[in-house]
């Protein structure tokens, strides 16, 4: 029941102010004036709102002044503000950090990080390259480690031009061990993965194999793994293929993800 004749008066040209607007949100409950049809709102645009009673039936009204009845008053129903879109995430690169929108590349720093072999820079480009390019960092590559004392000595690294040296299957006892031990500068830092190639840094999974197949000494590498794996390609073929599987650092092997943060931190330090 209401309380006294809500519809005595003019009640439907009120004075200014005197129906008040009220968003039509969902499961408002509300009367239509006119027809009596009492539901919850279940759909609005910027013209009409729609009602569903409680038998589930449906109709159609349009967003007129005051022809609602919200607990027996009238008032006018509007289009509900929409809500504000939540802002978007930040874009993340492929080494998982924050994309630097619209980025031009940072002039090169005079400090420097090597790799072996074309692959691992290869590699190293699709995960970090835009981290690099944001740290003006350059990549170059030793086409293998042999003769790494030399080159660090041709370098001339002193603070503010530092040399970061990523080292294959740099395990105790092994040849790449003994060469990276004599490098003592405080301004070079040599960091390796325990892998035989950068190849093996990249997770079987992503490559849905098993796992990387043990090659016997005395047989090349990539071409071991090329036959156990029973691949019918040249190994410049097979390096498309794998890395052309890679996308994200998810899809690396953690032991080469650290060395590689490391690296660039300590090249990109206080210079």
């Amino acid at each position: 029941m209401y309380e006294g004749d809500v519809l005595a008066g003019n009640w439907r040209r009120p004075g200014k102010g005197k129906i008040p607007k009220v968003p039509a949100e969902l499961d408002l409950v509300v009367e239509d004036a006119d027809s009596g049809f009492c539901g919850a709102v279940v759909a609005c645009d910027k013209e009409a709102v729609t009602l569903e009673d409680r038998f589930g039936k449906r109709r159609l009204f349009p967003l007129a002044p005051a022809a609602f009845l919200l607990e027996g008053r009238p008032v006018t129903l509007v289009r509900p503000v929409a809500a504000p879109a939540a802002p978007a995430a930040p874009r993340r690169s492929a080494s998982g950090s924050i994309a630097v929108e619209g980025l031009r590349a940072r002039v090169a720093r005079e400090s420097r990080i090597y790799v072996e072999g074309v692959h691992d820079a290869a590699l190293v480009e699709k995960i970090w390259g835009h981290d690099l390019r944001v740290e003006g960092v350059v990549v170059e590559y030793l086409e293998g480690v042999d003769h790494l004392p030399a080159i660090v000595a041709e370098f001339g690294p002193e603070p503010g031009r530092r040399l970061g040296v990523l080292v294959d299957h740099l395990v105790p006892g092994s040849k790449e061990s003994r060469i990276a031990a004599e490098i003592t500068s405080p301004d070079v830092l040599v960091v390796g993965h325990p892998f035989v190639d950068i190849w093996e840094a990249v997770k079987p999974s992503v490559l849905r194999i098993p796992a990387w197949p043990a090659v016997p000494r005395g047989v090349p590498w990539k071409e071991g793994v090329i036959a156990a794996l029973g691949w019918r390609m040249e190994p410049a073929e097979a390096w498309r293929r794998i890395l052309g599987a890679v996308s994200t650092y998810a899809d690396l092997e953690p032991e080469l993800l650290g060395r590689v943060e490391e690296l660039i931190d300590f090249v990109t330090e206080a210079s």
